[in-house]
Order: structure tokens, then C-alpha cells, then sequence
């Protein structure tokens, strides 16, 4: 099983992050912008060099949700990704999200709730304390990592904007700025820009839905989503939407990007699935990173990605080659 429990949202000790990285996090909400140089764990420094600085998280030591396998190093991580805001090519985030300010930043919080207006990062997320969560993640490209986020539950964040009866899905958009962002502003892009994803109300109140504000104890590098990320780790990773300026709650399903582009091929649920195949390709099996020409490091992959026991029961009365 790629998940375990200790016996809730236990994490063994080996794979909490050294408590030497902790910092006051009143200074990392003030001012996510920082010298690097002084702060990096390996290969950091240099994924920084093109990006936004990092700095150390305060999170607290808490039973967390972990898994059996190797998390991906640092590296890859912040050097391998899709954000087409800054390009197609899996290494233009790294090369051109330092172009991207991330401070100050704000969240308009709109819809069916009781609470709407336009929220600083700080005040959205200040009544909570930052937790650290091991999760896999698969690419519908069937590639996947092992990531360490830190963050706060999206439950808890969605609960205090007060969701009415009315409230059925949540809508989050990322930012669209075509000066800091050159994906945007380009003449091939297919995406109709902003950037547009959405769960169901009760997929986003699961206790594994988190929004994320940094990785391996330290702020999100910008390629990877800063300053604030969503991550569900049972989908696939284009549903994880990046740098966060809109969440709605919504009565109808929201019309999401990759949906709207090519519906045939992405679906609004986007579940993993190695039973459902993509038209032009398996997902029966992914190659964990990092891999390579002579090492491509493939393994099969799980249902929901290894995490059926949390949230299946969220579809069993769907047919999941339709909903897909």
C-alpha cells in the first residue's frame, strides 16, 4: 500500500524536516522575498538563481500523511515542471518565473459564501498553523515525484469563508499578468488565459485537498506555485492549480482549462486512473523521476494514486470511464 497510518496522518521521524530549518513564520508572510545564499539545501541555490528566493517555513512537528517510497530530490523538483504561464518547455519555469513578484499578494474570495472580498496571503492563511505533507504525484503525462509540502488544509481555509448551502464546487484561477508572465503573452499559446480549475465542494473539503506555500520546508520556489498552490494528490497534477488570485463558490460545474481545450482528453474529475487510459497513450504504468534513457524507472500506477482508501467512496456511484 503507498500509503500509511500511524495511526492518524502518522509520519515517521526520519522523514520530518530537521527542526534547524524552522523560522519565526510572522517574518516568512512579511517577506517572502530573501537572499538565498545563505539558506539553500542542495541544488536550491540553483534552481533560485532564475526564480524567486526561498526561505525556511515554520510549520509544526504534527502527525502527517507520508508514504513508503523515496521522496524526488530537490532538484528535479524544482527544475522539471508544467506551468505554461512561462512556457511548454518542462525547464522555461525554472528559466523565467524569477520574472513573477510574488509580494505582496492577495486572493479575491467570491460567490457563495459568507465571507467574500479580497483576502492578503497573510490574513487567508494566518489563522492556521502550516503543516508538512509527503505526497506522490503523477503527471497525466505518466511521469510522477514524491513531494514534501508544506501548507494548510484547503478544508480549513474554505470553512472560514463561511460556503453557503449553495456552494456545490469551488473555482480557483491563477494569475494572469502577461508582463511577468511571457507563456502569456505568447502567439502559440493554446490556453485561453487566466488559468482556470475547480473540485467539487466535498473533493475540496477531503482531508487530503491542501494549498501548499512551500516544499522541502522552504518557500515555493515560483516555478513550482508560489507564493500558493492547491494540491490534490489522487488527480492528476494539472488539476494541482498554481499561483492562486481567485477562488468562487459556485452552484454549476466550472468550466476548467484543460477541459476546455481538449475535452475529449481531459476530464473535470481528471482521477487517477490506470484503468482509463488517455487516447494517445497508457496510464497503466509512470516513470518516476528522476529517470533516464538507460534508467527510465517505470513503475505501475495505483488507482487514485494510491490514496482509494481516503477518498474513493467520493465516487462509488460513478462510472469513472465517463467521469473521467
Amino acid at each position: 500500500m503507498l500509503i500509511k497510518r500511524r495511526p492518524s496522518w502518522a509520519l515517521p521521524e526520519s522523514e520530518v524536516t530537521p527542526k534547524s530549518i524552522y523560522l519565526n513564520r510572522r517574518r516568512f508572510m512579511t517577506g517572502t522575498i530573501a537572499s538565498a545564499a545563505s539558506l539553500a539545501l542542495p541544488g536550491l541555490l540553483q534552481a533560485s538563481e532564475t526564480s524567486s528566493a526561498t526561505r525556511p517555513l515554520d510549520y509544526r512537528a504534527a502527525p502527517k500523511f507520508s508514504t513508503d517510497e523515496k521522496k524526488t530530490p530537490l532538484d528535479a523538483v524544482t527544475r522539471y515542471n508544467n506551468f505554461y504561464e512561462f512556457g511548454t518547455d518542462k525547464g522555461d519555469p525554472a528559466r523565467y518565473a524569477g520574472e513573477m513578484s510574488v509580494d505582496p499578494w492577495s486572493v479575491d474570495v467570491e460567490g457563495e459564501c459568507g465571507r467574500p472580498g479580497r483576502y492578503s496571503l497573510e490574513d487567508l492563511l494566518k489563522p492556521h498553523d502550516y503543516e508538512e505533507r509527503i505526497y506522490r504525484l503523477r503527471c497525466v503525462e505518466a511521469w510522477s515525484m514524491v513531494i514534501p509540502w508544506v501548507g494548510v488544509p484547503l478544508a480549513a481555509v474554505l470553512k472560514q469563508l463561511e460556503p453557503t448551502s449553495r456552494a456545490r464546487y469551488v473555482y480557483f484561477e491563477t494569475l494572469h499578468d502577461p508582463k511577468q508572465m511571457r507563456g502569456q503573452r505568447s502567439l502559440f499559446s493554446t490556453i485561453e488565459w487566466p488559468y482556470r480549475e475547480g473540485l467539487r465542494m466535498d473533493e475540496a473539503m477531503n482531508e487530503l485537498s491542501f494549498l501548499a506555500v512551500g516544499l522541502y520546508g522552504e518557500t515555493l520556489p515560483n516555478q513550482n506555485g508560489a507564493p500558493i498552490r492547491l494540491v490534490v494528490p489522487w488527480k492528476y497534477g494539472f488539476k494541482s492549480i498554481k499561483s492562486i488570485v481567485r477562488i468562487r463558490f459556485m452552484e454549476e460545474q466550472p468550466k476548467t482549462s484543460w477541459e476546455m481545450i481538449a475535452p475529449n482528453e481531459y476530464g473535470f474529475y481528471a482521477n487517477v486512473n490506470p484503468d482509463v487510459d488517455h487516447p494517445r497513450w497508457s496510464q497503466k504504468r509512470e516513470r518516476r523521476l528522476p529517470s533516464g534513457v538507460l534508467r527510465p524507472n517505470w513503475i505501475e500506477t495505483a488507482k487514485f494514486n494510491g490514496y482509494a482508501e481516503q477518498v474513493a467512496h467520493l465516487y462509488k456511484e460513478m462510472d469513472l470511464s465517463r467521469f473521467y
